[in-house]
């Protein structure tokens, strides 16, 4: 029983109003629309509890999103989107290892469930844009030699995906906004996806609501920003 009150003192109401919101979404987009595909399911609710920790800078967010990583890379390559598998298996899991040791090794204060934000320089920043420009022509040429459907929203999730896993290593509070510009680039794809299959609107539903809590996740840590730098 007090294991149970101190999870819901650790979350405040919003939190846990969002994460009840994402899950009841999520569940109803499946069951009208898939009703079959459980996998999805479980990536849809592994993803949004893992956005919830994240927001929080708790480390064990990143492994909840590694998990997430390779049930979403299984579920894009049954739609040939072969650039979401490669980057969620090859790029986003591998780095949400890394993240979680760098979290893990900054705490704030010594509290293991809050990460020390890091505020990135200008040079920092263009690294990060000169390195995502061979990724993303890298990527494009590969994705086009697996014959990957809809290649051009899929190139630019790839860039927006390396920009957000480079700036969670990082511990930027920009990450989740760049995770944020990701989702809008999934809905997309997952849009055109759901014209072909209606099943896959679970997943459409999945990243609108990945969206929101990522924009949260964003608010959230600016706030701990400020916060931990006038302590």
């Amino acid at each position: 029983m007090g294991g149970t009150k101190s999870v819901f003192r650790y979350f405040t109401r919003t939190e846990a109003a969002l994460w009840c919101f994402s899950v009841l979404l999520i569940s109803l987009a499946f069951m009208g629309f898939d009703g079959e595909n459980y996998l999805s399911l479980c990536a849809s609710l592994l993803g949004v509890t893992s956005l919830i920790l994240c927001a929080k800078g708790n480390p064990a967010g990143q492994l909840l999103m590694v998990l997430f990583s390779m049930l979403y890379g299984y579920i894009s390559y049954s739609f040939a989107y072969y650039g979401e598998m490669l980057t969620y298996m090859g790029m986003t899991a591998p780095m949400a290892v890394v993240a979680f040791v760098s979290w893990f090794r900054n705490p704030y204060k010594g509290n293991r469930a809050e990460v020390k934000v890091n505020r990135l320089g200008r040079r920092d920043m263009i690294l990060m844009l000169i390195l995502a420009v061979p990724v993303t022509v890298f990527f494009y040429f590969v994705l086009e030699a697996f014959g990957t459907a809809n290649i051009v929203p899929s190139t630019v999730s790839v860039t927006t995906s390396f920009v957000a896993v480079y700036l969670t290593f990082r511990r930027s509070c920009w990450f989740a906004l760049a995770y944020a510009l990701n989702d809008m680039v999934l809905i997309v794809l997952w849009g055109l996806a759901s014209l072909k299959d209606s099943s896959y609107v679970s997943v459409l539903a999945c990243f609108a609501v990945f969206f929101i809590n990522d924009l949260y996740g964003f608010y959230r840590w600016t706030k701990m920003q400020r916060r931990q730098e006038a302590d």
